[in-house]
């Protein structure tokens, strides 16, 4: 396991290996995965309308693997 700090916060990279050191999984997570959900909690009780502006201001990525 390894975080590295990308432009938009910490990016993580988990490394699953077998007994003959051969990669069997590896995961990069990107901050946007989990800022989603702070973007969800500032929008709580807005109006619709305010999405865009709000969503620029979290300026997150959309596919959620900007590397």
């Amino acid at each position: 396991m390894a975080l590295v700090e990308g432009w938009r916060g910490e990016v993580c990279h988990v490394a699953l290996t077998d007994s003959g050191g051969c990669f069997r999984r590896y995961k990069i997570t990107d901050p946007s995965f989990h800022n989603w959900s702070g973007l969800a909690l500032a929008l709580r009780g807005t109006a619709i309308s305010d999405f865009p502006i709000c969503n620029k201001s979290f300026n997150l990525s959309y596919c959620g693997f900007d590397l």
